[in-house]
């Protein structure tokens, strides 16, 4: 029998069409370094972000034939390794793109509006400062109209750009590979009321000189993409989201750029040092915070733990 061992979880649709393939799906979370002796007693692994299969790991797991991530990023394996070893890797780049989306949008609304200061501040003075907390947080900004600067036109990006051009926003994506892209808008439940809008990329220093709004949606790299340098090539008070990876900015330079108010502010939902962000960034009075849950709604898990199970059973079953 097959042995799949799901390490860091799976919606139990997921699960649920494994088991029907007749596969043994094995849930219980296995520590990192107990992998290399419990590893190979199975011939797949499913992760997320928490668990890392490197070189080492692989050089231990003779039977292993598929490494499945859930979610976007691979930064937590040696893909290129696995591969000339003959293990399948494969991970859902289009199941959670939605969600990570609006969860940029939703740090976006929630800098636009001081909700992530006025939710700290009314439990304890909105009986007191009522008048005053209105008064602080009265001097907010709409959406509509903005230019959006999006760093990364894949299926996330591409879904911050539509979600923008409904919303009334120009958008300016960036992307190294990625010169034009079709945007669908469809009117929810209508089959008769849609449109598609053809949206360009444009050269990242022309973003940067114009966006008032930036996110990220690329995966980690070796170094920041966004930096000292590129935070001076922005527009004075830019406001800058960051749902993709941890380190893809620098954050010493992105606290010196809200300090100095050239950034106006920042929604991060990814750290450079998670799980243990550094204090400065989690206590900035001009940072929207979320703990890494972009891909966390239950559609997307849904969606990842089904399209896993679609790709699992299609490499065995072939």
């Amino acid at each position: 029998m097959i042995r799949i061992l799901v390490n860091d979880g799976i919606h139990p649709d997921g699960k649920l069409l494994l088991e029907e393939a007749g596969y043994d799906v094995v849930t219980d979370k296995i520590a990192q370094e107990d992998l290399a002796t419990e590893l190979p007693k199975f011939d797949a692994i499913v992760i997320r972000s928490a668990t890392k299969v490197r070189q080492d790991l692989i050089d231990k797991c003779p039977n292993l034939k598929i490494i499945a991530r859930g979610g976007v990023g691979l930064d937590n394996v040696d893909v290129t390794y696995a591969r000339e070893k003959g293990i399948e890797v494969m991970n859902t780049p289009a199941a959670s793109s939605q969600s990570v989306a609006e969860l940029a949008f939703a740090h976006m609304f929630s800098i636009a509006r001081f909700l992530h200061l006025a939710n700290r501040d009314m439990p304890a003075k909105g009986d007191s400062e009522f008048k005053n907390l209105k008064k602080s947080y009265s001097k907010g900004f709409q959406l509509r109209g903005k230019t959006l600067g999006i760093i990364g036109f894949g299926r996330i990006g591409q879904e911050s750009a539509r979600i923008g051009i409904g919303m009334g926003m120009k958008v300016m994506p960036v992307d190294l590979v990625v010169n034009n892209v079709d945007i669908g808008l469809n009117v929810y439940k209508s089959a008769d009321v849609s449109l598609t809008v053809n949206v360009e990329t444009v050269k990242m220093n022309q973003m940067l000189a114009k966006a008032d709004i930036i996110t990220l949606h690329v995966p980690g790299g070796k170094k920041p993409l966004i930096g000292k340098e590129e935070f001076e090539k922005m527009k004075e008070g830019v406001v800058v989201i960051n749902t993709a990876r941890g380190g893809t900015i620098n954050e010493a330079a992105l606290l010196e750029a809200l300090d100095s108010g050239k950034v106006r502010a920042a929604g991060l939902d990814v750290f450079e040092n998670e799980p243990t962000p550094r204090k400065e960034i989690l206590e900035h009075s001009r940072i929207s915070l979320s703990p890494h849950i972009g891909a966390s709604t239950g559609e997307a898990q849904r969606n990842i733990g089904l399209e896993l199970a679609d790709k699992i059973i299609a490499f065995f079953g072939s």
